[in-house]
């Protein structure tokens, strides 16, 4: 086991608790308030509950990778390579703007969990075997 994917794993389950139970009504209500049209209100759901699953699915991802290691490299790689960049999009967002990176620290989380992957993924690594024919 991969107590480096499994603290990520954990991170980011706690992260999707964060995203669903404080995020809905500090960012997702007052969104669909804001809206009066139904189709913008329709993908403000949408886009707030696909944010959702692939948090969770990630989480998910990462704790299977933490106790298989045939298939560490590849699950941690793919979420590692979703968190850097949804941490490139905090950034970048926050700092085009908002002018600062504190007003949206999301960015800082998926750092650390795409940090902790990263480590995760290459300790303990099993080489692939060959096979004889």
């Amino acid at each position: 086991m991969s107590r480096w994917l499994l603290a990520a794993g954990i991170l980011s389950l706690v992260t999707t608790g964060i995203h669903l139970f404080a995020g809905g009504p500090d960012v997702h209500a007052p969104l669909l308030e804001s809206s009066p049209s139904p189709l913008l209100q329709t993908y403000v759901s949408l886009l707030w509950h696909a944010t959702s699953a692939i948090l969770l699915i990630n989480s998910l991802a990462l704790l299977v990778a933490a106790v298989d290691g045939r298939y560490r490299r590849p699950l941690a790689g793919a979420v590692i390579a979703q968190y850097l960049a949804y941490a490139a999009l905090f950034v970048g967002y926050g700092l085009a703007y908002l002018g600062t990176l504190w007003t949206t620290p999301q960015w800082a989380a998926f750092v650390v969990m795409a940090g902790l992957a990263a480590i995760g993924a290459q300790s303990g690594a099993r080489p692939v075997s060959k096979v004889s024919v």
